[in-house]
């Protein structure tokens, strides 16, 4: 990889980090205070996301009027328009854990800088359930049948 690429990266990544901390998305409680919609409703993050959308859909647009990326040969966007049983379960699957703990992954991760515990185990069974899929995925029907 290229020193701009990296230099862009670890910017980037920086950036990233730093937005999820500036809107509380760190914070497990805040996260799970926007979750409880029949509860406590916190609709605070709802503006993060709006944003997220946004900054995507400025993305999309820009990309767009390129004909390749600034430092890449090519544009990796997905693909697979099909919804099947690997994706309803996995998007089920996450949603079921941001419930409960009010993290997923990119917050996690940045959240590691904060030496919490409950963040560090986060993490750490999320890299052990990656390892697991990693090991078993070809055992799996639906990832053969997605595949063949």
């Amino acid at each position: 990889m290229s020193a701009p690429r990296i230099a862009t990266a670890l910017v980037s990544g920086l950036l990233f980090g730093f937005g999820l901390a500036l809107s509380g998305m760190l914070d497990p409680e805040r996260v799970l205070g926007f979750l409880d919609i029949a509860g406590a409703w916190d609709p605070s993050l709802a503006f993060v996301l709006g944003g997220a959308v946004g900054v995507s859909a400025l993305a999309y647009a820009l990309k767009a009027r390129m004909a390749k990326p600034v430092l890449a040969p090519r544009f990796e966007v997905p693909t697979n328009r099909r919804i099947d049983g690997r994706l309803l379960g996995g998007a089920a699957l996450f949603g079921v854990g941001w419930g409960l703990a009010g993290l997923c992954p990119g917050p996690a991760l940045a959240g590691l800088v904060l030496g919490l515990p409950q963040i560090a185990l986060f993490v750490a069974a999320m890299l052990g359930g990656m390892l697991i899929h990693g090991l078993t995925a070809d055992r799996l029907p639906l990832q053969r049948r997605a595949r063949g």
